[in-house]
């Protein structure tokens, strides 16, 4: 019995470590009374922070507010852009169909030949320039037959056919110029092998 009466009366006497000084005594902790989960104040301020940060770093936080990139957005963004991009989509279609019906195009292809073809008008005739590009090695070379009339006749005029024939050499390229004793704004021509025939309808210049 004396001896717990002895332990406790040094309990309650000071401890020798309580004397020692501690250097971060008057060090006072940030505290939150607010906070219930954590006890802590935090103090960080990004704003703060951004303000004294180089313009690379500034750029960091920013692109991540900015939106995707989106290409129909900015065509789209009002509506006179609106209107001009309709405009081109609709230019670009009627482009389209000219070029499937043939008014853009003057190339064609027999019997492994490229034709180009283009006419002019002068005098009342049509001077037709046909031009030869050998495609492959199996290229047809030969006579050609050409038939040339014009594309609107009348029921009082007798149907007006030009026809002519070249020749078509081993030459990798050529060139055939020839006259149509009539002027027409538009004519209509056959060329025409032994295999292969090409119909079209051209426009001189």
């Amino acid at each position: 019995m004396r001896r717990d009466n002895e332990q406790l009366s040094m309990n309650n006497e000071q401890s020798p470590i309580d004397n020692i000084h501690r250097p971060n005594s008057k060090y006072k902790l940030s505290y939150n009374s607010n906070n219930s989960d954590t006890g802590l104040n935090f103090r960080y301020n990004r704003e703060r922070r951004l303000e004294s940060a180089p313009e690379t770093v500034k750029g960091l936080y920013k692109s991540n507010n900015q939106n995707r990139f989106s290409l129909l957005g900015p065509l789209l963004a009002d509506k006179p852009r609106r209107m001009l991009f309709v405009i081109i989509i609709l230019l670009s279609l009627s482009i389209l169909a000219l070029s499937i019906f043939g008014y853009f195009d003057t190339v064609y292809s027999l019997d492994g030949n490229r034709i180009d073809i283009t006419a002019t008008g002068f005098e009342g005739t049509t001077i037709i320039i046909l031009r030869k590009t050998v495609q492959n090695k199996d290229a047809y070379s030969g006579a050609v037959d050409i038939a040339v009339s014009p594309a609107i006749q009348t029921a009082e005029d007798n149907i007006n056919i030009f026809s002519h024939r070249v020749f078509f050499s081993m030459e990798s390229e050529e060139v055939y110029r020839f006259a149509a004793p009539f002027d027409s704004k538009e004519i209509l021509m056959v060329i025409q092998n032994e295999k292969e025939s090409v119909r079209l309808k051209i426009k001189p210049n």
